[in-house]
């Protein structure tokens, strides 16, 4: 428990961190009820690469091109991989991916705050660690 509690102490912080981003960038923290988190939350996307494409989906969807080569609405969004400088990311792409960010945080703080409470369930049903090793000792002198 105590564990998975530092785990979610750490992610608090990192959503800090996101908040102060798009804060001192002066980008706008989208709020609960925006259609846009509900999008990506109904994306259910299984790993980083999938909520990055659909950041630069979201992004390409919203300003018909990249904003630094010209693409139109027709070819193919940018690959994530393409992005050489951070400081040529437009400001409302960086929005997109710090918002997207943060709903990833919640869901995983929402997670981790259901463990901690099935370990706590458990720990009160069947001890702690220290607690199960002893009966299985027990059990095995007896």
């Amino acid at each position: 428990m105590k564990l998975t509690n530092v785990a979610k102490a750490s992610l608090e912080e990192l959503r800090l961190d996101y908040e102060d981003f798009l804060r001192q960038r002066n980008l706008v923290l989208w709020e609960k009820n925006d259609p846009r988190r509900k999008a990506l939350v109904a994306q259910r996307c299984q790993n980083a690469d999938e909520v990055a494409a659909w950041v630069r989906r979201v992004y390409w969807e919203k300003n018909g091109q990249d904003g630094r080569n010209g693409h139109s609405a027709t070819t193919k969004p940018p690959s994530i991989k393409s992005i050489s400088f951070i400081k040529s990311i437009p400001s409302i792409y960086a929005e997109t991916a710090a918002n997207a960010a943060l709903v990833l945080i919640g869901v995983a703080i929402a997670l981790l705050n259901r463990q901690v409470a099935s370990q706590a369930k458990s720990f009160e049903n069947e001890g702690g660690f220290t607690e199960r090793l002893y009966r299985v000792r027990k059990n095995t002198r007896d």
